[in-house]
């Protein structure tokens, strides 16, 4: 009937507005996390003083800081997720440096938001740096390496890009971790005014420089190497190969909604504002646990370290398990010279500014632990490929950090 029939325009409007409507539903669930990190960071900032008040029970304590940390790390992967999309849009290296570089910048936030606080822990900087070289260098890089040797037996990976990072941290290690314990000048396992702006300043230079070669002249150098035909066996163990760099875009997994780059890059400081500002009262939980239950100090840099790191481990071992070592190994050597690039020129900075103390310099035992990690490393990283059995000997030196801190 002529009569029955609904006009053209209204089905397609109906259509339209359907689509639309499941559009704003999928951007609502992609960003959850950002909407829980917001909604925490106003409950904590205001009603929430009245519960950090009295932390004398366990129990409201625990329950406290499991909602903290869970939140803050359901932020951190939405940074995660917004970094991979603009490496998807930017390309390689760009993308991995932007997922390491947003990482890193949730370690500077909460040491800098730390040390600010009226009740600053001086040896938590330090605690932190190391339990973020270790977890990279020995859990991170162990991980990856026995993911990706057990499902493809070798992995290829650019040997100049790997020993590039190698070679910026090893010095940059000592220099911020060992010398401190070493110095005359001062009467601690700290550094004095003109030692502390002399190498924070050539840390941070060196850095900048090795970011600069990185995007730039030696850009290949960070880029997954594929291998001509002719090479294709020898890429599995024998000699001959010949490496070339692999200019195609790596699947990174990137899920949820794609924005433009702009509108990701918004999202991606809005999601890592709540972690920073998150990043006191998990402190002051922090604190009062380990006081109360008797845990170890350096426990509480282990905490956060894993706490950032804890998305970048993720796309580091999704991205072995994708025979894209390369990435994964940018990823993992990457974060470990960031912790030391950027961080230390921050809090070396924060420390003369605002006369924070600061005990950077590690004791002999963690010393000696850095000194093999940074020496396996180098052995590891000596020579493609890599396979299961160099994996196993990193996870032996995790353990052994791991036994340590509860074991001094």
């Amino acid at each position: 009937m002529a009569g029955s029939k609904k006009p053209a325009g209204h089905s397609s409007a109906a259509s339209v507005d359907k689509s639309g409507a499941r559009g704003m539903a999928d951007i609502m669930r992609a960003e959850l996390g950002l909407i829980a990190g917001v909604i925490t960071t106003v409950l904590f900032f205001t009603v929430g003083k009245d519960w950090l008040s009295d932390l004398s029970s366990v129990t409201w304590l625990s329950l406290m800081f499991i909602w903290l940390f869970g939140v803050m790390i359901w932020c951190a992967f939405g940074v995660v997720r917004h970094a991979d999309a603009l490496a998807e849009i930017l390309g390689e290296p760009y993308g991995t440096l932007i997922l390491t570089l947003a990482v890193i910048s949730i370690e500077v936030a909460i040491l800098a938001t730390i040390m600010l606080g009226k009740t600053p822990n001086p040896t938590l900087p330090r605690e932190t740096m190391f339990a973020i070289l270790m977890i990279v260098l020995n859990g991170m890089v162990g991980t990856v390496l026995a993911v990706g040797g057990f499902r493809y037996v070798q992995q290829q990976y650019n040997l100049q890009g790997a020993l590039a990072y190698l070679a910026v941290i090893t010095p940059l290690a000592f220099i911020a971790l060992v010398l401190p314990s070493f110095t005359a000048s001062t009467s601690g396992p700290t550094l004095e005014t003109q030692q502390a702006i002399v190498f924070g300043g050539l840390t941070a230079l060196l850095y900048g420089a090795f970011l600069t070669i990185q995007t730039t002249r030696h850009r290949q150098f960070f880029v997954q190497p594929k291998f001509a035909k002719k090479g294709a066996e020898d890429a599995r163990g024998k000699t001959g190969a010949v490496p070339e760099p692999d200019t195609q875009m790596p699947d990174h997994g990137h899920h949820g909604p794609s924005y433009s780059g702009p509108v990701h890059g918004v999202l991606l400081l809005a999601t890592l504002l709540p972690v920073v500002l998150l990043s006191k009262p998990l402190a002051t939980l922090l604190d009062h646990g380990i006081a109360q239950i008797g845990l170890p100090n350096a426990l509480g840099g282990v905490v956060i370290a894993m706490l950032i790191l804890s998305p970048e481990w993720t796309a580091a071992i999704q991205a072995a398990m994708r025979d894209q070592l390369q990435r994964a190994v940018n990823l993992s050597l990457g974060s470990a010279l960031s912790t030391i690039g950027l961080t230390v020129p921050v809090m070396l900075a924060i420390s003369l500014f605002t006369g924070t103390p600061l005990k950077l310099g590690l004791n002999a035992v963690d010393i000696i632990l850095l000194s093999v990690t940074l020496f396996v490393c180098h052995i590891t990283f000596s020579g493609a490929p890599t396979n299961i059995l160099l994996g196993l000997v990193h996870l032996v030196l995790f353990g052994t950090y791991i036994v340590l801190i509860f074991k001094p």
